[in-house]
């Protein structure tokens, strides 16, 4: 009989290319990895790792295993869930990942309120960006995510999961207090040409998102700095460093010396609770995007009477 536990590390390997990022994943240490694979390789009395330089392969008795496995954790987890929807309870353990604002924003009080309903449901949250929440709900490695994407730049969505809208979150442009607009009631985008930004790292959403916008607005991004945390953008922004458009999830209090003023067009981004279709009917999934919405109702009511 083969171990779920042994084939789910050969698995890993399989998909991240290396006993050390399986590790990761799997949140265990490399030589535990190891550990699993060579009980695997008694079990089968097939050899699945080779030296390769200073690293390892897998075999091509491994790869075959590893697509077999890819089906019957998937089974499995298929399994549990319709095991869980028939005893209806909230109970388990359910891995839970989200883009910062929204770990920030939305979880304190998802979470509270889902520990209040559901005392029996043990619930970890991983703070991750946007693209790697996907890659980890579609492999199996979380069980629910939250994730951004830009209503003028959506993102692609594999096969096999299901989503639900939890809210639109308004961005503003945030600009030094002696700013020209600062007291606007509105600023076109196309106005604000010739400005510097503050953005975050190259190769996040919220950069490429911004870079995108502006060039389709016919400007020129010039950035002067970069930090991925909303609260230090606004700081940089007071200090009369550059402008920076940061959505209303994502913004603590507004520092003296900035001031926020709304854009034209409106900019927003679209936010979702992410999980595998296959494992929709646990309970715990159910009642997770559940707590979800109604933190979000809650900040967008809050919102409204700003």
């Amino acid at each position: 009989m083969l171990d779920l536990n042994r084939l789910k590390a050969l698995h890993a390997v399989h998909v991240y290319g290396s006993v050390g990022a399986a590790a990761d994943a799997l949140m265990v240490t490399p030589s535990a990895v190891s550990q699993q694979i060579a009980k695997l390789e008694r079990e089968t009395g097939a050899r699945l790792m080779e030296r390769n330089g200073r690293g390892v392969r897998l075999t091509d008795a491994a790869g075959l295993l590893a697509e077999h496995a890819e089906r019957i954790l998937a089974l499995v987890e298929t399994a549990e869930a319709d095991f869980e929807a028939l005893r209806g309870a909230v109970v388990g353990r359910l891995h839970l990942g989200a883009f910062p604002t929204a770990a920030r924003g939305l979880m304190p009080a998802a979470l509270s309120g889902l520990r209040e309903r559901h005392p029996d449901l043990q619930v970890l949250l991983n703070e991750r960006e946007p693209e790697r929440v996907v890659r980890e709900v579609a492999r199996g490695e979380l069980d629910l995510g939250v994730i951004q994407d830009w209503m003028n730049r959506p993102m692609a969505m594999p096969e096999g999961l299901s989503r639900a809208t939890l809210l639109d979150d308004i961005a503003d442009v945030v600009v030094p207090s002696g700013h020209p607009f600062a007291a606007s009631k509105e600023v076109a985008l196309a106005a604000l040409s010739g400005e510097q930004w503050i953005s975050s790292a190259p190769g996040t959403v919220c950069h490429d998102w911004l870079v995108f916008t502006l060039r389709n607005a016919d400007l020129e991004p010039e950035i002067s700095c970069m930090a991925d945390e909303y609260p230090t953008q606004m700081a940089l922004v007071a200090a009369g460093l550059g402008c920076a458009i940061i959505p209303r999830l994502g913004r603590d209090r507004v520092p003296e010396g900035a001031s926020v003023v709304p854009l034209r067009p409106r900019q927003s981004r679209r936010i979702y609770a992410i999980w595998r279709t296959d494992a929709a009917r646990r309970p715990a999934i159910r009642a997770a995007v559940e707590a979800l919405t109604q933190a979000s109702r809650a900040h967008e009511n809050a919102w409204a009477t700003v």
